[in-house]
């Protein structure tokens, strides 16, 4: 019997509940050892932060794993091959290179290599590419040796390029969990009863479950300003498993799905469509590295996320309109594969792709400045007599107020009748100094 929705929704709230009770573990272990990133030029935080929160995320799944393991609900993922069990070793590698890597920062090879040992114990699990479908042209059964190379590829591509995103607050955490809902859904109907096209002990919907629980476990702790970043040791944890259920889903069948996106884009294509943003951000990082003669392993401040802060969105916008992307970069897969080949999606998402391009490109110029916004407001205060109003059309700019005149000494003689005080200037008693006076100021009433 194949597993139902609310049995993968039980493994995501198990997955839930361990991370997001268990990141503070990793917070005070990260203070008790001094574990803490810095700020500096390239990373966007500021303050000093822990990067272990990949710990919780890695118990969060294996808790999920577990539930599903002694639930009874999915026996026929567990009893029917080693495949779970070559999914839990790959992570669990994935995991301890990463960490490695928060910890003592290890080289780029050091970490490819942990990544290929990865990737290995993935293939050697049964987890591989079996048969690679290039869209509109063939189907190509690979050997052995080839769906192991090509299994490695797959692999260093995802958790490539879910550290690339791993540059804002709850970036990579949301991207991940939107894709990882999209693939759910479209593996859950890839097994419904009329399409049969994935067998009923795939591993794949499983693994996306356990990634949906950890991803909304941790962004609670995560999103702007993040409390705990996930670190390397939760971006290769997110790669890795998500390699894996795209794996056991996309590479594992020959079958046609006439009509539907299935066919039309090939089963491996589909999550390079749900996981566009990173996929693409990673592409262009490679690209942009090679032709300036940089390795591939090298940071810089061009990827999506820094070039939309410095289009002019801030920190937490920029976050929504990548996680918006990704949303509808999973409707456009989602929307023909559940509606039978009935209706058209193009015209409703072609509006909401045209609707974010427009917001994304043109939205930081109707933003004000923080400091116009403050001059502009309807609140104006008056200013004592004795201080000079800056007129309103100057109130951008820096007046510097009047020296003071000096002070008349009294002569000796008659007492004389006191003069009237001026209706306005600079105060005698006022000491000069080169402060500027930045406001929009009402006359002083005479009442």
């Amino acid at each position: 019997m194949r597993p139902e929705l609310t049995s993968y929704l039980l493994v995501a709230g198990a997955g839930f509940v361990v991370t997001v009770a268990t990141v503070p573990l990793f917070l005070l272990l990260s203070n008790r050892l001094g574990l803490l990133v810095a700020p500096d030029a390239r990373r966007q935080h500021e303050r000093p932060t822990s990067a272990l929160g990949g710990g919780a995320m890695y118990l969060g799944f294996v808790a999920a794993f577990v539930v599903a393991w002694q639930s009874g609900r999915f026996d026929a993922v567990f009893d029917s091959s080693t495949e779970p069990w070559g999914v839990l070793a790959c992570a669990t590698a994935a995991y301890l290179v990463g960490v490695l890597d928060d910890v003592i920062e290890l080289s780029p090879p050091a970490k490819l290599a942990g990544t290929i040992v990865a990737a290995g114990l993935l293939a050697a699990g049964g987890v591989s590419i079996f048969w690679f479908r290039v869209p509109f042209l063939d189907l190509f059964p690979l050997g052995y040796d080839l769906a192991f190379v090509a299994t490695v590829i797959w692999v260093l591509g995802m958790t490539s390029a879910v550290n690339f995103i791993d540059g804002l607050d709850g970036l990579a955490a949301g991207i991940m969990g939107i894709g990882a809902t999209a693939f759910l859904l479209y593996g859950i109907r890839l097994g419904q009863p009329g399409v049969d096209l994935l067998r009923e002990g795939n591993v794949g919907p499983l693994v996306a479950a356990a990634v949906i629980g950890i991803c909304t476990g941790f962004l609670p702790w995560n999103v702007f300003p993040a409390r705990i970043f996930m670190g390397d040791g939760g971006a290769l944890l997110l790669g890795a498993l998500m390699a894996a259920s795209t794996i056991a889903v996309g590479g594992r069948t020959p079958d046609p799905y006439s009509g539907q996106t299935f066919f039309f884009y090939a089963p491996l294509a589909i999550p390079l469509v749900i996981l566009g943003v990173p996929m693409l951000d990673t592409a262009f990082a490679i690209l942009r590295r090679a032709r300036s003669g940089k390795g591939v392993a090298t940071a810089d401040k061009d990827h999506l996320h820094h070039r939309l802060v410095r289009l002019g969105h801030g920190h937490r916008r920029t976050v929504w309109i990548l996680w918006a992307w990704t949303a509808l970069l999973s409707a456009f897969v989602l929307y023909p594969t559940y509606n039978e080949g009935q209706g058209d999606a193009i015209v409703p998402l072609g509006v909401g792709a045209a609707a974010l391009v427009l917001f994304t490109l043109f939205r930081p110029g109707f933003r004000l400045d923080s400091s116009l916004r403050k001059v502009t407001n309807h609140r104006r205060r008056r200013v004592p007599l004795g201080v000079a109003a800056a007129p309103p059309m100057l109130a951008m700019a820096e007046l510097e107020p009047a020296p003071a005149p000096p002070v008349a000494q009294p002569e000796p003689g008659p007492a004389r009748a006191p003069e009237p005080a001026p209706e306005a200037g600079p105060d005698p008693a006022r000491p000069a100094g080169p402060s500027s006076v930045v406001v929009i100021v009402e006359a002083p009433s005479k009442e």
